[in-house]
């Protein structure tokens, strides 16, 4: 659903690093600022990347450094563990699936935005044919172990399933809340057999088939 190159960096890091400061704060305190939160947010946008790539277990807090063009020792000020970092890409993971998802809005119709949401999806089909779907995947292997983080990473199955729920609903259908996990169901399972094959175009296909279903089920309303 997210890209995994490294993100834009926010809008409060932009006036973290912008030429404005407050009163009595000096230039050199604003330098430092953003260094900093430009490097908390280069280790999110590296973990990202690297989480993806090659699954949590494989990936060190060295490597994330190493991506993120960060000192290692200077990894331990923003983050004491590798769990915690983790924790921070599954959020930035979940503030990027809602920014795409708010994107969507702009389309009238909640048929308009369901082809929309198949053809945001479907446009990552060469990523997936290298690495699987980002929060996929990152779902699935935290999914082996029973902590917080497990917990934590369900709200990426959970905030596009709710919005694709309220979208279902607005066409009309009494059924919207399963239909929503169908549709994400069909999608992790496409994202699944088009990494395992290396073919986007299993994926191309099946987005097809998901826009003709969206017609039949706009039609049936």
């Amino acid at each position: 659903m997210s890209s995994t190159s490294v993100p834009r960096v926010s809008k409060s890091a932009d006036l973290i690093a912008g030429a404005s400061y407050n009163v009595g704060v000096s230039t050199d305190s604003h330098t430092a600022a953003a260094a900093a939160s430009g490097k908390r947010e280069r280790l999110v946008a590296g973990a990202m990347e690297l989480l993806h790539e090659h699954g949590a277990q494989a990936t060190t807090l060295a490597d994330i450094a190493h991506a993120a063009d960060v000192p290692v020792g200077n990894v331990y000020y923003y983050f004491k563990t590798k769990d915690e970092l983790i924790a921070a890409a599954i959020d930035e993971h979940a503030a990027h699936v809602r920014a795409a998802l708010s994107e969507l809005e702009r389309h009238r119709s909640p048929k308009a935005r369901l082809k929309a949401f198949v053809a945001m999806v479907t446009s990552q089909r060469d990523l997936a044919a290298r690495y699987g779907c980002p929060q996929g995947t990152l779902c699935s292997e935290l999914d082996k172990r029973d902590d917080e983080l497990q917990q934590e990473s369900a709200q990426l199955m959970a905030v596009p399933i709710e919005w694709l729920e309220r979208q279902f609903r607005e066409l009309g259908r009494r059924d919207a809340a399963e239909l929503a996990v169908a549709m994400i169901a069909s999608y992790q399972g496409i994202s699944l057999l088009t990494n395992t094959f290396r073919d986007p175009a299993l994926m191309t296909r099946e987005g097809r088939r998901l826009e003709r279903w969206i017609d039949s089920l706009a039609a049936g309303a």
